[in-house]
């Protein structure tokens, strides 16, 4: 964008009589500083497949009200052209997390809907994204939104749309979404919005209670697999929904399940859009879990439980005796796999849906119980779209879908990555290994022993702004140059660019490596944050040995770097 179009979109902005004033402050605060109203009128806010995510603040690449009113829009042009006067009969269901102004979003994008003659039913509540996702089904809705940036820091907010359903959209209707958006370019050409009033009174906005938290809750307990009530009487679980949408949901299902000692730290209990306790509300992050941690070790807890705000990632640590050992996303998955498949009777077609970038030791284990394992691309909406097809066609039986960043879903009553569901069965899991005199690291190291020393490893750096984004760029330019031999030691056997649409898969802007040993190393920017990942899995006849060659490999990235 040239110099002068970034100026005039401030310029109209600073004109519009109706600017909200908040809105307007921020913009007469940064009166010449030309850095700062490129950053935030340069581009529009990105939609995608993961929908919308950004800074909140004003202008076109920032999270506020004129941002989701046009996405709203395109949406609603979208739902109309594919389904006519059914979508305005179906209408659209909204959830929203603790996030600042994720309220105000929603309902902005609920009036935005029936502006258009699009009946929004609105939660009643702050409500986890897998609930969202539960309930566009089960209201044979035309389609969901969830304002929600799921872990990113406090700064941020987000807009995610699913389909009909309950799973996140994919690259063909995020286009044309995005190509919907396009026809409101500037802030006067947005709809007239409908008063919140004369909403209700065209019967147009509804609100969403407590039959769909139920029914939700209720699809989630018929996943548990351990009936010993004194199994789970016995397990002492530490929750904190760090300050989002888990509380609930989380506590209700556990007690209902059978579980009598869940103690929720109080500090993160109540929902904060600031998120004041902690740097990220970010359960794969160390410093998200510690004050819970603590008051883990103060009570002699069994087991720690972290969501995210909007509760569709969990973050956990085992007591081995001594102190708490946080386990990662692909520990836990694996652990889960092993668990589920072991208690559940699976049948000739039973499957098990992992990304591309999450460690091959739950592929293993999978294997051992004799179930098909189908690997995707990074994103709980390609488990969705794979549980939609065995739907359609009857050929698969969906066991289990997860991904290394702490996602997991095990039943099909949501099409999306379910924390609560996870909690529930990592408890269970815990107690069931408790009553057997073991915890979950003593049946990881077994895990190991049978399939392999399994070492993951993720580094992500963090690149902002439109600079930042050309700097991610021109890494993937330069790596798609590149043809190494070998990498930190490991000698490369071949070079997958998923761009060129491989193995099945639709195009995406990942590499990865295969290494002659059977362990690999991926890179991709992210589609949420500013920035890039490279993710490591490698496999040794010990931890150690597993650790050091990934220690190498992560050298080797930061010398090119």
């Amino acid at each position: 964008m040239s110099d002068m179009e970034y100026r005039m979109r401030y310029q109209r902005w600073m004109e519009n009589e109706q600017l909200e004033p908040e809105l307007r402050q921020e913009l007469e605060a940064i009166a010449g500083n030309d850095r700062e109203i490129y950053e935030r009128f340069y581009q529009d806010l990105t939609f995608g497949t993961a929908g919308l995510r950004g800074m909140m603040g004003a202008g076109t690449n920032r999270m506020n009200v004129y941002t989701v009113q046009r996405a709203t829009a395109g949406l609603a042009l979208y739902l109309l052209t594919a389904y006519g006067l059914e979508a305005m009969q179906r209408g659209v269901v909204i959830a929203y997390d603790s996030r600042v102004n994720s309220q105000l979003f929603a309902r902005e994008a609920a009036l935005t809907l029936n502006s258009f003659g699009i009946r929004a039913y609105v939660f009643d509540r702050l409500t986890p994204t897998p609930e969202l996702s539960f309930a566009v089904n089960y209201r044979q809705a035309a389609a969901g939104i969830v304002i929600t940036a799921s872990h990113n820091p406090k700064e941020y907010n987000g807009y995610k749309v699913y389909n009909e359903y309950g799973c996140q959209i994919a690259g063909e209707a995020a286009e044309a979404i995005w190509e919907k958006m396009n026809l409101y370019q500037d802030l006067t050409d947005l709809p007239m919005i409908i008063s919140y009033k004369s909403a209700v009174e065209q019967d147009l906005y509804h609100e969403l209670g407590e039959e769909y938290h139920a029914a939700f809750q209720k699809a989630v307990l018929q996943q548990g697999l351990l009936a010993d009530s004194a199994n789970k009487e016995n397990l002492r679980v530490v929750y904190t929904p760090l300050h989002g949408t888990g509380l609930i949901p989380v506590t209700t299902v556990l007690e209902k399940d059978g579980f009598t000692q869940i103690h929720v730290l109080e500090s993160q209990r109540e929902p904060d859009g600031t998120f004041c306790t902690v740097h990220s509300p970010n359960p794969e992050e160390k410093e998200a879990l510690q004050l819970a941690i603590a008051y883990g070790q103060e009570i002699g807890a069994d087991l720690v439980l972290g969501t995210d705000p909007d509760c569709d990632r969990v973050g956990i640590a085992v007591w081995n005796g001594e102190r708490f050992v946080l386990l990662s996303g692909n520990q836990t998955g694996a652990l889960l796999a092993d668990y589920v498949l072991s208690q559940k009777t699976i049948g000739d077609n039973a499957v098990l849906i992992k990304t591309i970038v999450t460690s091959e030791l739950g592929a293993a284990i999978a294997h051992a119980y004799g179930v098909q394992v189908m690997n995707v691309l990074t994103g709980f909406k390609y488990i969705g779209e794979k549980m939609i097809g065995f739907e359609k066609q009857h050929d698969h039986e969906f066991v289990m879908g997860y991904e290394e960043s702490y996602g997991y879903l095990v039943g099909s009553h949501a099409k999306d990555k379910d924390a609560v569901v996870a909690s529930m069965l990592i408890c269970e899991m815990a107690a069931y290994h408790k009553a057997q005199g073991k915890t979950l690291l003593t049946r990881l190291e077994e895990l190991y022993q049978q399939h392999g020393y399994y070492q993951e490893a993720l580094d992500s750096f963090t690149l902002p702004g439109a600079d930042g984004q050309q700097h991610i760029a021109e890494i993937m330019a330069a790596l798609r140059v590149q043809q190494p031999a070998e990498l930190g030691g490991q000698a490369v056997s071949e070079v997958k660019d998923y761009q060129q649409g491989l193995d099945g898969l639709p195009q995406a802007n990942v590499l990865k490596y295969m290494f002659a040993d059977g362990g690999w190393m991926a890179v991709r920017p992210s589609g949420t944050e500013p920035k890039i990942k490279f993710y490591y899995s490698l496999k040794g006849s010990s931890m150690e040995e597993a650790a050091k060659r990934i220690a190498a490999l992560q050298q080797a990235v930061k010398a090119f770097l």
